[in-house]
């Protein structure tokens, strides 16, 4: 008997799905129903495994191995007076993550008990979601003065967001913009 667990663990369940299997089980499983809302929640999910296959992508990829690193011009260092510099929220939560990674490392290399390299693990998931999406599990990592550190999601997200501030907020020729009122007149009974 072997237990784990952890991403790894999921990782090699996702691993061993066979599509081709499942569709038939599937289409089978339909076959042999009579009630509509089995049938419905049936399809959906042979929906989905058919959109697997088609894509080509594989459900262990939704596993993270490797980590994206965005550009430093999206997360810059401005300098400040006296030789000091100010940081993006995203260089810290990136450093977070480097240092409970090479900690890890480290730890593994030594030979360390079970117990603390999966603390450890745990440790470096929870700032991987703090870079992803940072106070979504729990309390959220601040910086200076208690503030929430901005993640990647709080990045894209919002008014400010890069997309509605950067992507949308351009400006163009010939709009207009208007305003509707009701007038006083109509009968709104």
């Amino acid at each position: 008997f072997i237990a784990r667990m952890g991403a790894e663990a999921v990782r090699e369940v996702l691993a061993k799905i066979d599509f081709e299997s499942m569709i038939g089980e599937l289409q089978e499983q339909m076959l042999s129903t009579r009630s509509k809302q089995i049938k419905k929640k049936l399809s959906k999910r042979l929906k989905v495994v058919q959109g697997f296959i088609d894509s080509g992508a594989r459900p262990e990829w939704m596993i993270l191995e490797v980590l994206p690193v965005i550009p430093p011009d999206l997360r810059p260092l401005v300098p400040l007076e006296g030789g000091r510099f100010a940081t993006s929220d995203l260089n810290d939560l990136y450093r977070r993550v480097i240092n409970r990674n090479n900690r890890l490392k480290n730890l593994m290399q030594l030979k360390t008990p079970d117990v603390i390299i999966h603390n450890e693990k745990r440790m470096l998931q929870e700032a991987v979601d703090a870079l992803f999406d940072n106070g979504r599990h729990g309390r959220a990592v601040t910086g200076a003065g208690n503030r929430p550190l901005k993640s990647l999601s709080d990045m894209l997200k919002g008014k400010q967001g890069r997309f509605r501030q950067n992507l949308l907020g351009k400006r163009v020729d010939y709009s207009g913009r208007s305003v509707i009122v009701i007038g006083p007149e109509l009968k709104l009974h």
